[in-house]
């Protein structure tokens, strides 16, 4: 969850119900909540990020995740597509990956961030990425040859960033409840001052500026700034903003578990897509103008028609569903599933936020190819077994493989140990 958001708004019911999230018309395979959503400018692919650490490129015509980008150390929080074939990623970790289709590593790294970076734009022609950090700075990098430009001014974490049509301009947001307008050719900027903390903005194609807030309300101004407009969205802080290629409907995510449908020229709310009252964390639309993709704390992505609220598609399932499925009444594998958040017990599903168990006895720590470890674990003696399995659970993580950033867990009781073990070596195995 975003440091500054009001938590105590959080426990406030949601807006009555206007649609239920169904099971199916979803993209799963990510191991953790689905933190940014960006759609190709065809329409036929989607990348998402995750706080499971990876990125995924989707084929919604084949209905499949074509590419798992996997390189932050830390939360993906922000993706973007650059052209029909490369795309960046930035995470918590402070850094910025820029990627080409098909390739298993970035072409190019960006580093400057001293914060998390949680939201990129790019700009009209293609030639700048902004990156918005709470380190309380904007970064301009030139995509061609990867130098940066420095705004500063926010008192407080920035939360978001969007390049003007004409891409002159650029509008930053921030928890210090400002919103910036920088003239990007001397780097001044015009301040406007706002009643709540800022979590987003998006800026349609005529230019107006549309900021979400923690007070649940979408505020609207014109390119110079002046309130242009003002919608309540919900009783929730707002996370997330997409207006749609035509500037018609505006979505607004709620850390709730609603998504606000507006007609922006009407500044009215048409429709509230309500979930399980868990955090959607982004959204974003396809050129259509209608159809919105949802991403949240339950891992999935969504798509939606937004004008009647009714899921489109089919199951586009990354992973099955229930990876334990085959091993019903079976003790080790009930234990196991608190880990299936992070591991898949085969190499042919999509890469979660852990390295895969498939093979686990027998492999030395850290040492699976294409995952990236911590240097700590790299720097250890340790041979799986059943023996050093249970010993990691007896006496926790933190303990036996200190510097790993797997949550700290323990398994009391021998017999249960023995039993994920046994069931490891029935599951891995294979």
């Amino acid at each position: 969850m975003k440091p500054g958001l009001h938590l105590s708004i959080i426990l406030l019911a949601a807006a009555p119900l206007a649609g239920l999230w169904p099971v199916h018309a979803q993209l799963i395979g990510h191991g953790g909540p689905v933190r940014a959503i960006a759609v190709s400018a065809d329409g036929k692919a989607v990348l998402s990020g995750s706080f499971d650490t990876a990125a995924i490129r989707w084929s919604l015509a084949s209905e499949s995740a074509e590419q798992v980008l996997r390189f932050h150390a830390d939360a993906v929080n922000a993706v973007a597509f650059l052209d029909a074939t490369r795309m960046a990623t930035a995470g918590a970790d402070g850094r910025i990956a820029i990627w080409a289709a098909g390739r298993q590593q970035p072409e190019k790294v960006f580093e400057g961030h001293t914060g998390p970076i949680v939201a990129l734009a790019v700009s009209p022609d293609a030639s700048t990425l902004a990156s918005a950090s709470w380190d309380r700075s904007v970064r301009l990098w030139s995509l061609p040859d990867g130098t940066s430009r420095v705004l500063e001014g926010h008192a407080q974490n920035i939360n978001g960033v969007a390049f003007a049509p004409d891409g002159r301009s650029l509008v930053s947001v921030g928890y210090d409840q400002t919103a910036r307008i920088w003239r990007l050719t001397d780097g001044s900027s015009e301040i406007v001052a706002l009643p709540a903390p800022l979590n987003a903005v998006a800026i349609a194609p005529d230019g107006e500026i549309v900021t979400g807030a923690a007070d649940g309300q979408m505020r609207m101004m014109t390119a110079e700034g002046k309130e242009s407009g003002n919608v309540v969205a919900g009783a929730t802080p707002i996370v997330a903003l997409a207006i749609s290629q035509d500037g018609a409907l505006i979505a607004a995510a709620g850390i709730g578990g609603s998504v606000a449908i507006v007609d922006r020229k009407e500044r009215s709310v048409l429709r509230t897509l309500v979930g399980p009252r868990m955090p959607v964390w982004s959204v974003a639309f396809l050129p259509d103008g209608v159809t919105l993709l949802t991403g949240g704390a339950d891992g999935k992505i969504g798509r939606w028609n937004a004008l009647t609220g009714l899921a489109v598609g089919s199951n586009l399932l990354g992973t099955p569903a229930d990876p334990l499925a085959g091993y019903a009444g079976d003790r080790g594998a009930e234990i196991f599933r608190a880990c299936i958040a992070c591991h898949t017990l085969s190499d042919k599903e999509v890469q979660r936020a852990g390295p895969t168990l498939a093979g686990l006895y027998g492999r030395k720590i850290a040492s699976l190819p294409g995952y990236r470890f911590s240097d700590a674990l790299k720097e250890m003696d340790i041979v799986w077994t059943p023996e050093t399995v249970a010993r990691l659970f007896e006496i926790g993580p933190n303990a036996y493989t200190p510097g790993t950033k797997m949550p700290e867990q323990h398994i009391g009781s021998a017999e249960d140990r023995r039993a994920l073990t046994d069931f490891l070596a029935r599951a891995t195995g294979k």
